[in-house]
């Protein structure tokens, strides 16, 4: 097994069960994930350099529009996808073997926490991990110390405010509070256009 047959796994929303040889491969990627994002929290770098360890966490291009301040983790990496011009502030955490989409012109607030694994509830198969994806619409505005689940989309134009844990998807241009998080508002279209 090697990281394409995990990533099409992955990506397929299949269960990885424990100490199986896919369950491997996540953690030898893991490791790496580990190695790259210490560098990157190991001491200052300019943004060019902080996109050039992205690009080799994710496995992508990181477009030179996208601005990252560290520190920033990811326990895996190499599904994260981020659009153009996204901002993400300090202290976030991508648990992105479910993988974790953002779209282009989002803000990422301080301490927003990405999680895409969900363990097996049966306490025998607590091992198992059940990934689901993660997708952040474009132009969304996550406040800090938001957590997003496995398995939720935000709309286009969404906001979502600090503290928030999303356990439901948001649809285009809501404003979504609490926890769990609930819409409170519609954006009209003159404040979105």
């Amino acid at each position: 097994m090697e990281l394409h047959d995990l990533l099409e796994a992955l990506d397929a929303g299949t269960t990885i069960t424990g100490d199986s040889p896919l369950h491997r491969v996540m953690h030898e990627v893991s490791q790496e994930a580990l190695r790259i994002t210490g560098e990157l929290n190991g001491g200052y770098h300019d943004p060019a350099r902080v996109r050039e360890l992205l690009s080799q966490l994710t496995g992508k291009d990181v477009d030179e529009s996208v601005t990252v301040f560290p520190p920033f983790s990811a326990d895996f990496g190499k599904n994260i996808t981020l659009g153009r011009r996204v901002f993400i502030n300090s202290g976030c955490r991508f648990q992105d073997q479910g993988g974790v989409f953002v779209g282009d012109d989002c803000l990422i607030g301080h301490n927003v926490v990405f999680a895409t694994l969900n363990h097996d509830l049966d306490p025998s198969r607590r091992a198992d991990m059940h990934p689901s994806r993660i997708v952040v619409g474009r132009n969304v505005w996550l406040g800090a110390n938001v957590t997003v689940p496995p398995g939720v989309t935000i709309g286009d134009n969404a906001v979502v405010g600090a503290a928030s844990v999303v356990t439901k998807d948001v649809p285009e241009n809501a404003i979504a509070v609490g926890s769990p998080a609930r819409v409170v508002r519609v954006l009209t279209d003159q404040v979105t256009g």
